[in-house]
């Protein structure tokens, strides 16, 4: 029988984190079917509701404070206004975590022990938290106390090293990647630990601290460039569009356009050394393996370079694919979402908003054969739950939500 509630269904989250890496994580614990109670700063919110333009534009057309950045990361949450530099705001917090399974936060090294939010102090009130620090260099060591930024985490953890075009050619030089990486990585792996916690405490009964350090996270997502480097004792440089370890593996220039060509494995490669008409290249003893191949780029990636401006890119694109060579097109944003691929997989979908009437999404990667994800509402406007929330999980009055909220204010203009 079919379970069609999703797989967090029943767990509560309390959200003090902002920018990205923490955002994202706990959006894919509430994707997931979390409650998610995210704690913002009363008039200003999470930084990101800030940084734009672009902004969503409401049902007139005029320009909204929901920023791109924030609506990417916040979806399917509830946003509470609460200033815990306020005694109150701060009770509030604690009575609030002490009713719920996990804890994100991602502010400086002990930055909230002076309100009482840290881990040692909310684990006496819930010894079945999960509270999950995430930080730019982790809890510990020479940089802990230093603020982190996916631009500086890329450069420190030895992306921008491996990115980018060869320093001799044009362009060349380090390159950060083309989104938050380091973020991005960092929620993901936050949201893996969080979730391995949950299923520890279901044999154990007890919470746990979790340290994500960005750094920690980036060096451990450079993968087999650490192993090269482990290895031949060379360190890694950048290599532009090819690929350290196998060949052919990048980028070629068509007659009208670029291709992208994948080669996994020698038989890959004599089916496209057939397919483009060159079985001589298959039969070559330097090219026969990829050992060969990648020893021998020198001499091969240039014969490819002339084979490929023979013709255009959608005629190769047909002629390997009918071979089964991996092969593909470089989609600009708007490409990726018109192609039928993409379409087909349902990824661009749009969810109800009170002020725009609604707004479009990106649908979780995450799919249950079993327990969907479900989608309850987009980025929540800055304190849009926080009566409801306060009333139906605090038992507060009307009152007391009131004092709460003249609190914030206060606090505010001080």
């Amino acid at each position: 029988m079919s379970n069609r509630e999703p797989p967090l269904s029943g767990i509560s989250v309390l959200d003090m984190t902002r920018i990205m890496a923490g955002p994202w994580c706990t959006q894919n614990l509430a994707d997931l079917g979390a409650e998610v109670l995210k704690i913002e700063r009363p008039q200003s919110g999470d930084d990101t509701r800030g940084w734009g333009p672009p902004n969503l534009m409401d049902a007139e057309g005029r320009r909204t404070q929901e920023s791109a950045y924030y609506l990417a990361a916040n979806r399917n949450k509830k946003s509470l206004a609460l200033d815990i530099a306020a005694q109150a705001g701060a009770d509030a917090v604690r009575r609030l975590a002490a009713g719920c399974d996990i804890f994100v936060e991602n502010f400086k090294v002990g930055g909230l022990r002076k309100y009482g939010l840290d881990y040692a102090s909310l684990r006496e009130l819930n010894p079945r938290l999960i509270y999950c620090s995430i930080t730019g260099f982790g809890q510990d060591g020479p940089y802990a106390e230093k603020p982190g930024y996916d631009f500086v985490i890329q450069a420190l953890g030895g992306l921008m090293s491996i990115t980018g075009e060869k320093d001799a050619l044009p362009g060349g030089g380090p390159q950060k990647a083309g989104n938050a990486a380091a973020d991005l990585m960092a929620g993901m792996y936050a949201t893996s630990a969080i979730l391995a916690a949950l299923h520890e405490r279901g044999r154990s009964g007890r919470g746990q601290h979790i340290d994500i350090s960005m750094l920690d996270c980036q060096v451990a997502a450079l993968g087999v460039q650490n192993f090269n480097y482990f290895l031949s004792g060379e360190v890694p440089r950048r290599e532009g569009n090819a690929h350290v370890n196998l060949a052919p593996y990048q980028v070629f220039e068509a007659a009208d356009g670029h291709v992208v060509l994948g080669v996994g494995n020698d038989s890959q490669f004599q089916k496209f050394c057939v397919a483009a008409g060159r079985s001589d290249l298959a039969g070559d003893e330097r090219y026969r393996t990829n050992t060969g191949r990648v020893l021998a780029k020198g001499t091969l990636i240039p014969e490819l370079e002339s084979l490929f401006r023979t013709r255009g890119r959608d005629e190769w694109v047909s002629l390997l694919d009918a071979a089964g060579v991996p092969v593909g097109v470089i989609n600009d944003i708007a490409q990726v979402h018109e192609d039928p691929q993409v379409q087909a997989r349902g990824l661009k979908f749009s969810l109800p908003h009170p002020v725009s009437g609604s707004v479009p999404q990106v649908r979780s990667p995450m799919r249950f054969s079993d327990s969907p994800v479900a989608y309850r509402n987009a980025a929540p406007l800055l304190g849009a739950d926080t009566h409801s929330v306060l009333s139906a999980r605090l038992g507060c009055t009307e009152a007391e939500i009131a004092a709460l909220q003249q609190a914030a204010i206060q606090g505010e203009s001080r």
